[in-house]
């Protein structure tokens, strides 16, 4: 209802017009609003690396990088990018490589990450290999899981291996009926 004039600052006139915030910075308003992406977490934090393909765009042909995607349009053509955020409008005909993938939408061919989550309005019709995999209720997925794990050198993990332990030949079980011979050996 009642505002208090805040008092002129040297540098500052008190009739001057607010200073906006910088691009980058948050506004000092929208610190104090929760805003709706705020409230739905999400695991990949915003970047200025982020690009995104509107839900209006087709794109024909492979698409690489090292950084953040969000495929809200069509891709027809694989996708290999750091992490990979595909929108609920979003559709890609091809294969899929991340390290971070979310599936909203619809994926068409293989998908290889480290970390794969398919949430409940995800369409996946290929292959998966992950190290991580997640699974909403809801989610559509036909194909085949593969679990991949990291790398190890070859002389840690043949060190880490246990050595072939041999084992006897297992002895056919005889009928209950039947005679059994057993054979001693004097000492």
């Amino acid at each position: 209802m009642f505002n208090k004039a805040k008092p002129a600052t040297p540098d500052r006139p008190s009739n001057a017009p607010p200073i906006p915030p910088l691009p980058d910075l948050p506004s000092p308003n929208a610190a104090r609003a929760p805003s709706p992406a705020a409230s739905a977490p999400s695991p990949v934090v915003p970047s200025r690396g982020l690009s995104t393909l509107s839900s209006d765009l087709q794109f024909e042909g492979n698409v690489s990088g090292a950084g953040d995607l969000q495929v809200d349009g069509s891709v027809k053509g694989d996708v290999r990018v750091g992490r990979l955020i595909v929108g609920e409008t979003g559709a890609i005909e091809g294969n899929v490589a991340a390290d971070y993938l979310e599936v909203r939408g619809r994926v068409v061919g293989a998908v290889t990450g480290k970390q794969v989550k398919l949430v409940s309005t995800a369409y996946v019709d290929g292959d998966i290999t992950a190290e991580q995999l997640s699974i909403d209720i809801g989610a559509y997925f036909q194909g085949r899981v593969l679990q991949s794990r990291r790398d190890a050198s070859p002389p840690a993990a043949a060190a880490a291996r246990p050595a072939p332990v041999e084992m006897p030949a297992p002895v056919p079980a005889s009928a209950p009926d039947a005679p059994q011979a057993i054979e001693m050996k004097s000492v």
